[in-house]
């Protein structure tokens, strides 16, 4: 079980699990418009998620978290956000809660970002740090963690 923790797709279907039964415990109607917005941030988020890996790909570095990095990305979506996969996972986990109707599970979308930055962010951050150094910081200091 541990291992499986360490993934943050896992995170996303706890949280989109503990969304999901807020929601069902605290029921909102939505105009149908909501929904369908929904519909297309999954899209949206699904998208931007793949673009992000296979641009990590094209760079010859690995997408799975907890690795060490072989490249610093910074073209593709990585030159709008340095973690555009976990936006994706934010932008799913939205689109879920709307296109589902359980509206009321948003309120959890800050609690998943700040457990995306401490369980992921963070460690990632730091051995991109170790590995390139100046270069890194410069990448940080023009493109922002989300957006």
């Amino acid at each position: 079980m541990a291992k499986l923790l360490q993934l943050p797709q896992i995170w996303l279907a706890l949280f989109c699990a503990a969304g999901f039964a807020l929601g069902l415990a605290l029921p909102v109607n939505l105009p149908p418009i909501l929904r369908v917005a929904g519909f297309l941030l999954f899209g949206a988020g699904a998208a931007l998620m793949i673009w992000a890996a296979g641009t990590m790909m094209r760079a010859r570095t690995s997408v799975m978290p907890g690795r060490i990095p072989a490249a610093i990305v910074t073209t593709g979506p990585f030159a709008f956000s340095r973690n555009p996969i976990y936006l994706g996972d934010l932008a799913i986990f939205a689109s879920l809660m709307l296109a589902l109707e359980t509206v009321a599970g948003l309120v959890l979308l800050p609690v998943f970002a700040l457990t995306l930055k401490h369980l992921f962010i963070r460690s990632e951050e730091q051995r991109l740090a170790a590995r390139f150094g100046a270069d890194y910081a410069r990448y940080c200091g023009a493109v922002r963690r989300w957006l």
